[in-house]
């Protein structure tokens, strides 16, 4: 396990909320893969923190499935089936559907402009697949805040953390990437002209289409 370390801790944070922040971050940039080991003393030592926020850390990271006990081999980062992948695309969907709904009802010009910024960035990042990635997270992050609910966005922002467990990123896939951009330049024309069900739609179609590109990443032959 290696690529984090204590260094740029926020003053006020305590330390199992650090400890949970950094050990999260290793997840999403995949310094701690899917069937990979985390050892309490290892993180101790390498965040420069003691044992005990570190076990809290840990143990609210197997609370919500992103880690798992595994019989002789102590807490492993989880590792998805496809029937789970399946259940969370699903829910995704329903859910970003619902997002880009209430984004088209309520999204101010300063919304859209964040939007459209966004795309332009991940435009100019293509063909690097972890940029593209990343990018795209922050564009649907922008999509979430539009939407105005508090709770719709922090289920949203769970549903993220359980998607960072899944391997590397459908943008190395040839054409993924264009076709994200379409789609999401689709969703953004659909926001601005206030159309909530083309909004939905073509949200929904876009995790649908995710999906595809996930599981035939994950089992084409």
């Amino acid at each position: 396990m290696t690529g984090y370390s204590a260094e740029g801790e926020f003053e006020g944070t305590s330390r199992a909320e650090y400890a949970y922040k950094m050990l999260l971050d290793a997840i999403h940039e995949q310094q701690l893969k899917p069937g990979e080991r985390v050892r309490e003393d290892e993180v101790s030592r390498m965040l420069g923190i003691s044992r005990t926020p570190v076990r809290q850390a840990l143990h609210r990271l197997q609370t919500r499935g992103l880690l798992e006990q595994a019989p002789g081999r102590g807490l492993l980062v989880a590792a998805l089936t496809r029937q789970q992948v399946v259940e969370l695309y699903a829910m995704r969907e329903l859910m970003e559907g619902a997002a880009a709904r209430l984004a088209a009802q309520h999204a101010g010009p300063s919304d859209i402009i964040a939007m459209r910024r966004v795309l332009d960035e991940f435009r100019r990042a293509a063909p690097e697949a972890r940029k593209l990635a990343r990018i795209n997270r922050l564009f649907h992050a922008t999509i979430h805040e539009a939407a105005h609910n508090r709770y719709l966005s922090q289920s949203l922002d769970d549903f993220s953390d359980t998607l960072a467990l899944l391997k590397g990123t459908t943008f190395s896939l040839k054409g993924r990437w264009k076709s994200e951009l379409a789609e999401n330049m689709e969703l953004v024309d659909a926001i601005e002209r206030r159309d909530a069900e083309a909004a939905e739609l073509v949200a929904r179609m876009n995790m649908r289409n995710a999906l595809e590109f996930r599981l035939h990443m994950m089992f084409a032959a």
